[in-house]
């Protein structure tokens, strides 16, 4: 019988019949054109200058066993012409590079679009690369430690019978098993004879690995072989040792290595905090490895993990670099005539793949040493294609899969002004700039699926892409007299850089960039090419695709941001920040990104939330500060010390005393609901905690900022709201001093219901008030609110704002915005139907606005403005609508002569009580409309009060602090009650009876009560001290206290 295999020429590319054969030998001047209906085929190793396919022509290059180079300085595919390598049912089975070379200062000129160096597909033109189905990437299935060697083991099976011996023959220079044999000498003599045999000729230097398969000695000892042998009974699966091996590591995966070959390279991603520990491999053959395991040459020099820690699936990720298909860049030996020289060493002028075509699918392809610094010229560029799906005509979609693109010079894959591509299983490594890049904004409906990137380092392109040292040296774009700030204007590289959030990320990997993992940004107004696509802040409020099942690690600065946006005009000398430096942007998803229509989830608008009712929310999910994953000690890591549990070394994220903290709560509102926070564990030096603030922050902190539902494991503190010292710096910045939240099921301080405060924030602040000095924080009761004052003219001041009831505890702030702008504005909490007065360093401002934010219908405050004597002032209230950018008038204010009538205020008309004798404006603000949950303002408009005042000239600062009080002192009053405490809490709290004589009792509460804790008076003059966690300590600082207090000085503390 014959079997005829029949092959489809429409499937297979080079078996389409009247395909001419091309042979163009080897010359770099040979300029190729192919067209006019050509149709060829390249069969063997081929040089020449170029190759243009255009006007019906075809290049087909032959699936041949011989391995195929193909150099070129550029291949242009125009209208109409077609490239095919391949095809996704028949995919290129054989070996072939194609290399482009050239440099950036040759002669021949260069293309207006394209460059030099480049596979471009332009209008109309065709381009189908199918290589061999590889598995892209894995995960490491079992940890690999510094200088294991997983090789040297190898796995006997059970699959002859019960008995016997079972013998591996190996090379110890390659580890391949060379011959196996079982030898039943349990049963029969003659089996031990022929075991004897065997020996016998195996060649000198082989390593022969001998195993017992349950029992074998029976008929063995006669043989005379068993003193030269050493064998160990064998369990159903047994593995054994061989210490001649010592070079190579057999990798244990979580699915099969489908594809991969001796041969080819892979790399192991990174599981500590830096992303300089991945490591290459080269894979050896391994007849005895099962099919989730590879060996590759040498051992690891870092801990890469294997396996689930503390809950966390910390494994590796394995990505293949090698494919049967290359694409590759021919490089200098060194930089040389080009800006780039500055900061890189090596040759940064790669080939590139740019497209605008009639139809590309590129798959199972190698990419190494692409792309350009400089704009446009990436290893894979979708430019300017528009739709590329469905919705644009293409069927199939326009794709690229199953890719490795590393060691290059420009990014991984850029989408510009493209919609609808799939990028799928792309493994991109070693990439200078974002390596998975949406460009200008308007990009929507791309999808990245199964995509994995690593070491992702800074480049020059853009502002965002550089490091602090280009930040400062690059200033090319910015206005003279620029003074960059790294940090703000650039310093961003990530893995994942995406412009619009209209975007699709699916089981996706951000194992390691110099910044951050994932980065979702906005541009206000599409930029470059994009420019006019779309309307003013149409991204801010476009609803996110799909984002699952996504991970992040070994990143510097973040995992994932949501937040900012990019300069979208050129620089001035308002602003002289290069065009598209880093800015601020808030996030406000609606539907249809029309932010008239209802919020889609997602993030606040910050400061004057665009979109009211939106919040930041963190459900069911697991924070782990301090993993078993202890990372390892290396030579040049200064930030090696003790933390976890038992103290022992491991890596820290940036210093010895850097406070690790799980939840950084910032801005808000933030809902964080059913977590678990694990293993965060404090240190003599090093603040650590569950809960945290922003450090050195300028800016609010809402009060309905909720926590509940929060479970805690092994916890040292669960709060800490900083102090001055290292990181935390002098704690003098307005957002330091104003932190809360709300704790709403009492998880975290036991108070269900209760608001967790700074310590020394007395406008929050109540006689019934509980401290927590560990956290330095106490927990109180209370409606709470924040009033935004907006002050102009000036806006340089610092203000003082003081509690009618705590008159000398003022709260000092300089303001959110920095000194140089032309209005300043404060944020302060405060407690809601109480009374306040305002100071400053300065003479009073001219203007004031005061916007009521967090406040409900019929919310208020009573506030008492200083200003110097002689001030005359016009004041009004208003709704102010942030979405239309409408003001409406609402009311005046008008002067009275009783200040009590201040209370009398309504909507249309409130009443004011200027006090020359103590320069105070009093006046009462309210809120007359309804507001919705987590919104900011109410649901017709953010409600103000505008004060515009007339000073005198040549006025001093306005502090009225001593005119004021005890004037308009207050008693304290304690509103809202103090919470029941949980019947069941679990804070550990240890208390303290001080026995101390009568006498000497109110000297030292009036200490205690002023420095130290809360105190709690027993009948019998016993006094108890309750702290929030620590080792009782009988004889120390307390003791001396006592002492000078005149107790005994054998007095000793007593724990309960």
């Amino acid at each position: 019988m014959t079997l005829t295999l029949l092959v489809d020429p429409t499937v297979c590319p080079d078996r389409e019949p009247g395909l001419q054969p091309w042979t163009p030998g080897h010359s770099e001047a040979h300029h190729v054109t192919i067209g006019y209906g050509r149709k060829v085929i390249l069969t063997s190793s081929a040089t020449v200058h170029s190759i243009e396919i255009l006007n019906g022509g075809k290049l087909v290059i032959a699936d041949s066993y011989r391995p195929i180079l193909l150099r070129t300085k550029h291949i242009l595919i125009g209208n109409r012409g077609q490239l095919h390598i391949g095809s996704p049912d028949c995919p290129y089975k054989g070996n072939l590079t194609i290399s482009l070379f050239g440099r950036s200062d040759d002669t021949d000129t260069e293309h207006s679009y394209f460059g030099r160096k480049y596979i471009g597909v332009g209008t109309g033109g065709t381009l189908e690369i199918h290589g061999e189905k590889k598995l892209s990437w894995t995960f490491l299935n079992k940890t690999l430690h510094p200088g294991e060697s997983e090789d040297n083991s190898y796995l006997f099976e059970r699959g002859w019978g019960n008995r016997g011996i079972i013998v591996h023959v190996i090379d110890p220079k390659t580890g391949e098993v060379l011959h196996n044999d079982r030898f039943d000498t349990y049963r029969s003599k003659e089996e031990s004879r022929r075991l004897a045999q065997y020996v016998d000729v195996v060649d000198n230097g082989m390593i022969l690995a001998m195993m017992v398969n349950d029992e074998g000695s029976n008929n063995l000892e006669d043989s005379g072989i068993l003193k030269p042998i050493l064998y160990y009974t064998l369990r159903p699966q047994a593995s054994i040792s061989i210490v001649h091996l010592s070079n190579s590591t057999v990798l244990e995966l979580a699915e099969p290595a489908e594809g991969w070959g001796p041969g080819d390279r892979l790399v192991l991603a990174s599981t500590d905090y830096s992303m300089h520990q991945a490591e290459e491999f080269t894979i050896l053959p391994c007849p005895a490895c099962g099919p989730t395991q590879v060996k590759v040459q040498g051992k690891p020099v870092f801990l890469h993990m294997g396996e689930e820690v503390d809950g966390v699936d910390m494994r590796a990720e394995v990505g293949l670099l090698s494919r049967n298909i290359l694409v590759r860049g021919e490089m200098e030996p060194g930089c040389y005539g080009n800006e780039a020289c500055k900061f890189f060493a090596f040759d940064t002028f790669g080939g590139h793949v740019k497209r605008g075509f009639k139809s590309v699918h590129v798959s199972g392809v190698e990419l190494q040493h692409m792309g350009q610094q400089s704009m446009g010229h990436y290893p894979v560029h979708f430019h300017m294609n528009g739709d590329v799906d469905q919705k644009g005509g293409y069927d199939p979609p326009t794709s690229v899969s199953d890719l490795s693109i590393h060691h290059t010079f420009s990014r991984c894959v850029t989408v510009h002004g493209s919609n609808g591509l799939l990028v799928k299983d792309v493994v991109g490594y070693d990439a200078l700039g974002h390596c998975f890049f949406t460009e200008d904004g308007p990009e929507e409906r791309n999808t990245f699926d199964h995509c994995l990137g690593l070491m992702i380092r800074a480049g020059t392109l853009l502002p965002s892409d550089r490091d602090s040292k280009m930040c400062r040296d690059i200033t090319q774009g910015a206005f003279p007299g620029y003074v960059a700030n790294p940090r703000q204007d650039c310093s961003a590289t990530s893995t994942f850089w995406i412009a619009n959030p209209n975007n699709n990320l699916i089981n996706c990997a951000a194992a390691g960039s110099e910044e951050t993992g994932f980065w979702f940004l906005f541009h206000h107004v599409p930029t470059g090419a994009s420019e006019g696509m779309y309307s003013p802040g149409r991204s801010e409020h476009t609803p996110m695709g799909q984002f699952t099942n996504n991970r992040a690690h070994s990143n510097y600065r973040a995992g994932m941001i949501l937040d900012n946006g990019v300069k979208t005009t050129q620089a001035n000398d308002k602003d002289k920040r290069p065009f598209l430096s880093l800015v601020g942007a808030r996030y406000g998803p609606h539907q249809d990104a029309d932010p008239f229509k209802p919020l889609d989830g997602g993030k606040d608008g910050g400061t004057f939330p665009d979109d009211d009712g939106s919040r930041q929310e963190v459900k069911n999910s697991l924070f782990v500060g301090e993993s078993e994953n202890r990372g390892m000690p290396i030579p040049d890591n200064r930030i090696w010390g003790p933390g976890g549990p038992d103290l022992n070394g491991r890596t820290l994220p940036r210093g010895v005393d850097f406070p690790i903290r799980g939840m950084q709560i910032y801005d808000g509102p933030i809902n964080v609901q059913n977590c678990t926070f694990r293993k965060y564990i404090a240190l003599d030096g090093r603040h650590t905690s569950a809960f945290g603030f922003r450090l050195n922050n300028s800016w609010q902190s809402c009060p309905n900022n909720n926590v509940t539902d929060i479970t805690f494991d092994d916890i040292t503190s669960r709060v800490f709201f900083g102090e001055p010292g290292p990181w935390f710096n002098k704690m003098q910045m307005d957002g330091d001093k104003t932190t809360i939240f709300h704790d709403v099921d009492g998880s975290v301080s036991e108070y269900p219901g209760a608001f967790l405060v700074k310590e020394d924030n007395w406008l929050l602040r109540h006689p019934d008030c509980i401290d927590v000095p560990d956290w330095r924080a106490a927990i109180c009761s209370g409606h709470y609110a924040q009033i935004y004052i907006q002050t102009r003219n000036p806006a340089s001041l610092n203000m003082q704002m003081v509690k009618d009831e705590y008159p000398d505890r003022p709260l000092t702030l300089e303001g959110a915005l920095g000194k140089k702008k032309h209005y300043q504005q404060f944020q302060p909490v405060v407690t809601l139907g109480k009374g306040y007065t305002v100071h400053w360093d300065q003479a009073a401002p001219a203007e004031i606005t005061v916007w009521l934010i967090n406040f409900n219908r019929n919310d208020w405050i009573n506030v008492g403005l200083c200003y110097p004597p002689g001030t005359t002032f016009t004041i009004i209230s208003d709704i102010h609508n942030r979405l239309t950018k409408q003001t409406r008038k609402t009311g005046v204010f008008m002067r009275t002569t009783q200040r009590d009538k201040i209370n009398q205020s309504h909507l249309s008309r409130g009443y004011y009580y200027w006090e020359e004798d103590t320069g105070l404006l009093f006046l009462r603000v309210k809120a007359h409309n309804e507001k919705e949950d987590f919104a900011f303002c109410s649901v017709k408009g953010c409600e103000r009060v505008k004060i515009t005042a007339v000073i005198p000239k040549g006025s001093g600062p306005s502090d009225c602090m001593t005119q004021a009080y005890p004037l308009h002192a207050e008693m304290p009053i304690v509103d809202v009650p103090m919470p029941r405490k949980l019947p069941s809490a679990k804070l550990v709290r240890t208390a303290l009876s001080l026995l101390v004589t009568s006498g000497t009792v109110h000297r030292f509460l009036k200490y205690l009560i002023k420095h130290l804790f809360k105190l709690f008076i027993t009948d019998s003059y016993s006094i108890v001290i309750i702290t929030s966690k620590g080792r009782l300590v009988t004889r120390g600082p307390w003791t001396r206290i006592l002492e000078l207090l005149g107790a005994d000085k054998t007095l000793k503390l007593r724990g309960n």
